[in-house]
């Protein structure tokens, strides 16, 4: 064999050993737990908690970054299932169609629940009734109130494809909603609109209109009035106060997930174990939400006269 076929030979083999480690270092993971980038979509509801969590993160990990798009929740599923990101926040978990497509794609999801979340019933300042049952929420938005000035309330929502709205019809069975409700474009539109306007009322997450400056998080934004929810007439009309959501008393509680199709342990995996660890878990309390991850201690207060 010449010297001259011999050197062909060797470049031959050099370019192959660069073509693999090209393509090696391209199908690499390219962020760790603490580095790296990060894009996920999240359920607009929780948008101030999210925003919060994503601040503490990143300023702890000065390497790792997370964009976020907040969307609706048929959204926000659409992109995690369409491959276009691998982390998301919701409340509800996979159903069997996206299940079987994990099954499909040979992926096992891990999801966690991070949070307990309640649904909101909000009025104008000018609202009278400030009690509710769940069936009388179904008669409000099926618009079946025997009382005129009721059938006149408008109920805004915050999406036509929010989670918001999907809990509503779960949880009252209603498949339909009446002329008088109304969807805008967010909960923060939601929570303007009923604050300025008069005879409305506006279903909202409930993170949006906790007092952040009350560290009891016994209040309410001041602007709104915020309902009270029974399960029937039978039962205690409750607001959703933190106490209520973690008894699971408050009727219009529900879950908060994050929804993971990441295969290694890169940055999604350690933004969640961020969410799920204590610090987390005190963000999630500060937004008038339950910890799901964290023991919450209720204290039972009593208001009683003390005589000698």
């Amino acid at each position: 064999m010449t010297k001259m076929k011999i050197r062909y030979k060797i470049l031959i083999l050099f370019f192959q050993l660069l073509a693999f480690i090209s393509c090696t270092n391209q199908d690499s993971p390219t962020d760790t737990p603490t580095t790296g980038e990060l894009t996920i979509s999240v359920d607009e509801t929780y948008m101030p908690l999210v925003d919060s969590e994503i601040t503490t993160f990143e300023s702890i990990y000065n390497y790792a970054k997370v964009s976020v798009r907040f969307k609706t929740e048929t959204d926000a599923f659409n992109d995690l299932m369409s491959d276009s990101v691998r982390l998301i926040i919701v409340p509800r978990k996979l159903n069997s169609e996206e299940l079987k497509q994990f099954e499909k794609w040979e992926i096992v999801p891990k999801i966690t629940k991070i949070a307990y979340d309640a649904i909101a019933l909000i009025g104008s300042k000018d609202i009278k009734d400030t009690v509710y049952t769940i069936a009388k929420i179904k008669s409000l938005i099926n618009n079946e109130i025997g009382n005129k000035s009721l059938k006149k309330t408008k109920i805004v929502f915050d999406n036509n494809n929010s989670s918001t709205i999907r809990f509503i019809k779960e949880k009252t069975g209603v498949t339909n909603f009446s002329t008088n409700c109304y969807a805008l474009n967010s909960n923060k539109a939601v929570l303007d609109y009923v604050a300025k306007e008069k005879d409305c009322i506006g279903i909202i997450g409930v993170n949006w209109i906790s007092d952040h400056d009350d560290t009891t998080n016994l209040s309410f934004l001041k602007n709104v009035k915020v309902l009270e929810i029974a399960s029937d007439e039978k039962s205690e009309p409750l607001k959703p106060y933190q106490a209520y959501i973690a008894q699971k008393t408050y009727p219009l509680y529900r879950e908060i997930y994050i929804i993971s199709k990441e295969a290694y342990t890169g940055l999604g995996t350690g933004f969640t174990a961020f969410v799920a660890s204590e610090r987390g878990q005190r963000i999630v309390l500060k937004f008038g939400l339950v910890p799901a991850t964290m023991p919450v201690r209720l204290v039972e207060l009593i208001n009683e006269d003390i005589t000698n």
